[in-house]
């Protein structure tokens, strides 16, 4: 299963950390990262590692202000948010696939594994 939190209210401009720790399944195996939903918009994918290679993806929307990580124990996964901006209001999911196929986190959204999702709110 995955366990994401991190989320809550920030002003725009600041930085938020969101964590997800998977457990169950060995991550070397899955791509895994990051799905937003905003109300009234379509899901989009926000970051990734490609299973195997963990080549990274970021959308258009977050490059330059977002990174995602992974941490030594190859356990836990991390979006750090930066210069947030009110459209980045959403809740975030992570996500996990045991696919190659890049589009898993842009159009296919067909995972395995889901966390719960944690609210981020951008808001002055």
């Amino acid at each position: 299963q995955l366990q994401a939190s991190g989320g809550g209210l920030v002003q725009p401009g600041g930085s938020l950390r969101l964590s997800c720790v998977a457990s169950g399944f060995a991550l070397d195996y899955y791509a895994i990262g990051w799905v937003r939903r905003a109300p009234g918009k379509q899901r989009e994918g926000v970051a990734s590692f490609r299973k195997g290679d963990r080549t990274t993806y970021y959308a258009d929307s977050v490059k330059g202000r977002f990174t995602i990580s992974r941490d030594n124990t190859n356990t836990t996964v991390y979006l750090q948010m930066n210069s947030l901006k009110p459209e980045d209001t959403a809740v975030y999911y992570c996500a996990a696939a045991p696919t190659v196929d890049d589009a898993v986190f842009t159009k296919k959204f067909l995972f395995d594994y889901w966390g719960q999702g944690t609210q981020v709110t951008v808001s002055s």
